[in-house]
């Protein structure tokens, strides 16, 4: 079957080794399988969040942190019965949820497994996205994610072509964000532990010389969905070493304090509801190590 499932419709023939723009094959590229204590606290909570990290990616954006395993589609092949019984076996480490990171190019090939899986849970599965989804796709997700955790990257075709090679960035992101909240609804948390168990929370990065695009963005949304209907996870954590070799020397430096202020600002008299993060996270320390192969 000829892969058309993302934005970028390849139609490729993953199956029978022809790649498309995501670098990856039909089997599963895994990365790295482990609890990770690094994510919103609703989702990380005490025990982490049992991340379960893809190799490849459908955006290559010059920025990203993972493009050690993003770039070059690196991880270990698994077939789908070796990933579902990683999964139940990450589940059993006491993790709070099931959290798929960079998925969107195996989403086809993951319904399966969600499919078995997901009666055998019993805590959220999070589907932690790039926002670059295919909405057709995306429905057929209904049901078996719990938690949509996407980024929404750009408002800028300028900004979305040259970062991260994908000019129709917004209004896909726009029209997946869509979709996504259609299916879970409010957020909805326990008032017992705070842990998330339903919802979506958008993730926005804001980038050294760009944060009238953030701003533009954030007018967007709330206009778009309102300000309830998510919840906005505002970041500051930019690193510009892993975008040294980029031609665009904006991003070769930090973020300032003055621009992550500007931007949460709008987010607080737009009325947002969500997290924030301190300058201290602006290190490579929080990115995961993937040298040492898979961990569970």
């Amino acid at each position: 079957m000829l892969c058309n499932q993302c934005p970028r419709k390849c139609n490729t023939d993953r199956q029978n080794g022809s790649y498309g723009f995501c670098g990856t094959p039909n089997t599963f590229l895994i990365a790295r399988i482990a609890p990770h204590l690094w994510e919103e606290p609703s989702i990380s909570g005490k025990n982490g969040s049992g991340t379960v990290f893809f190799g490849g990616c459908n955006l290559h954006c010059v920025f990203c942190q993972n493009r050690t395993i993003s770039h070059t589609a690196q991880g270990k092949s698994y077939t789908a019965e070796e990933l579902t019984a990683a999964i139940l076996h990450l589940r059993e480490s006491g993790v709070h949820n099931i959290n798929l990171v960079t998925p969107s190019h195996y989403t086809l090939q993951l319904i399966p497994v969600l499919k078995k899986i997901k009666p055998r849970l019993g805590i959220p599965v999070v589907w932690n996205s790039s926002g670059y989804e295919s909405t057709e796709t995306l429905r057929l997700l209904e049901g078996l994610v719990d938690i949509y955790l996407p980024d929404f990257k750009y408002c800028s075709a300028k900004l979305s072509a040259e970062y991260s090679a994908a000019p129709d960035y917004y209004p896909i992101a726009l029209a997946a964000l869509r979709e996504m909240l259609r299916q879970t609804g409010t957020p909805m948390t326990d008032p017992a532990t705070g842990l998330l168990r339903r919802g979506t929370v958008v993730r926005h990065l804001v980038l050294p010389g760009c944060r009238k695009d953030s701003i533009k963005l954030l007018h967007t949304l709330a206009k778009e969905f309102g300000t309830n209907a998510f919840l906005l996870s505002l970041m500051c954590q930019y690193t510009p070493e892993f975008a040294a070799d980029c031609p665009h020397k904006n991003l070769h430096r930090r973020l300032t304090s003055f621009e992550y202020q500007s931007v949460l600002d709008e987010a607080t008299s737009l009325g947002f509801h969500g997290y924030t993060q301190d300058a201290s996270s602006a290190t490579s320390a929080f990115t995961p190590d993937f040298s040492n192969g898979n961990s569970h």
